[in-house]
């Protein structure tokens, strides 16, 4: 699919970008922080503006739903629903983070740098939820077009998508994203079916996958696709732009449930999309204007605030993931409690870890473990004291959910598998807490037998 396809309108003239800013953007230098190198600084730093004598520290929140206008002034702000001044920090400091341009660190202390020619930039675009960057994303394909979207996914929009399948607005295609020459056969299949037809194709990516972390060839597959014009959007909510920038590897769009661990306190909804396109751009704000998909002010607020703590938050939930996968990888041939398995892109009995090792600038804060059937992985949540059974995830606290719970989760996800969204609480009380629960369970067990 051509990104020109179906011409969008042109932004309201309060809205485009002007010359300077658009400028700025597209070289990676922002208009409104100092000129640091390392990505850390500029999470702290980003979208604070130039510090003068009596300015905010913070930028000031809008609670307005409209501004005054000037006839045949230069109005860039006048409602809104089309945008306000307190959310272009967060959209310019996401774009940036996604867009790889200052030099970024993995869980385990590695410095990586930035690529010599930074990706295009245009400012991330905010949404009410995840549900509503997702919707936006994928009405950029047109009815009778092709989805191709992996088995395991967000489950909310694996139901969307099956839902627009069965009314007729899409043809789906569910492939296993990890396998990347399988991957490789349907892209070209729905290739060329597609051009039959006259019809768009668009290839979303999840990596790791939701629940299931498997890990995509990133650059494999997006190559494949931009070779065949297709339309690519990557959610990356689980490896977060700290760990995993999509666009340096082609992608046309990247997504985010700002919810999870970008905001990462487990109190707001809300979503965004960053794409360097501006045709992509123009229309994913059309359809967030019209269909009135905006956040909250004080949303917004907290979300910022959040974010400024992203590479802190991250780095110790990811240690304490490690820590937790090698923990009861041990503990799996002793025998000791009902667990049957457990999976993490760190470990290296994971299927694509060498991938994962590769491609990712660190492991994440996600990992599953595996109970033999659904009555005893609720059981084992039944026993928790420090873990929250719950959904979501990427807060500051340690969640643990049965994914099967839910009834549209694939059936290729285990009865009893439980996705453990870890916290930056210390690791021996979260390991003490699952064994604990684990021995509890095995107790109980051996006692129904005798």
């Amino acid at each position: 699919m051509s990104t020109s396809a179906g011409a969008p309108r042109a932004l309201p003239a309060s809205q485009s970008l002007d010359a300077a800013r658009r400028a700025a953007l597209v070289t990676g230098e922002s208009t409104t922080v100092a000129d640091v190198t390392d990505e850390r600084t500029y999470l702290v730093s980003g979208g604070r503006g130039i510090h003068e004598a009596g300015s905010p520290v913070n930028p000031p929140v809008d609670f307005t739903s409209t501004y005054s206008y000037r006839p045949g002034g230069d109005n860039r702000w006048e409602y809104a629903r089309e945008g306000v001044p307190s959310w272009q920090p967060l959209e310019e400091l996401l774009a940036h983070l996604e867009a790889g341009t200052r030099r970024g660190h993995s869980g385990q202390g590695f410095v990586t740098t930035a690529e010599e020619h930074p990706v295009p930039v245009l400012p991330g675009l905010l949404f009410s939820s995840g549900m509503a960057a997702i919707s936006a994303v994928v009405h950029l394909l047109p009815p009778g077009g092709h989805l191709i979207l992996p088995r395991h996914s967000y489950m909310g929009f694996s139901t969307l998508a099956q839902e627009m399948a069965d009314r007729g607005l899409l043809t789906l295609h569910r492939v296993d994203i990890a396998e990347t020459e399988a991957v490789r056969t349907t892209i070209a299949d729905v290739a060329t079916l597609a051009q039959a037809q006259d019809a768009p194709v668009m290839l979303w990516i999840e990596s790791p996958t939701n629940p299931m972390l498997e890990v995509a060839d990133l650059p494999a597959l997006l190559a494949e696709a931009k070779r065949r014009g297709i339309l690519t959007v990557v959610d990356n909510t689980f490896a977060t732009p700290l760990r995993q920038q999509p666009l340096k590897h082609g992608a046309d769009v990247v997504l985010h449930s700002v919810t999870k661990f970008l905001a990462g306190h487990s109190d707001l909804i809300m979503g965004a999309a960053i794409t360097a396109d501006e045709q992509l751009h123009q229309r994913l704000h059309q359809h967030r204007t019209l269909h009135g998909a905006v956040p909250g002010p004080m949303e917004v607020f907290l979300a910022l605030r959040g974010v400024r703590t992203l590479a802190v938050r991250l780095d110790a939930a990811e240690s304490n993931a490690a820590e937790l996968a090698r923990r009861f990888a041990a503990l799996l041939p002793t025998g000791e409690t009902p667990l049957r398995g457990v999976r993490y892109p760190g470990l290296g009995s994971h299927p694509q870890h060498a991938r994962a090792a590769a491609q990712l600038g660190g492991f994440g804060a996600i990992l599953t473990i595996e109970l033999p059937d659904a009555a005893t992985a609720d059981a084992v949540l039944q026993h928790l004291t420090l873990w929250t059974p719950a959904t979501s995830l990427g807060g500051v606290e340690s969640l643990a959910e049965r994914r099967r719970r839910h009834s549209t989760e694939p059936e290729t996800v285990p009865d009893g598998l439980i996705r453990l969204s870890v916290g930056i609480e210390h690791v021996d009380d979260l390991y003490a807490d699952l064994l604990q629960a684990l021995r509890l369970v095995a107790s109980e067990n051996r006692d129904e037998k005798r």
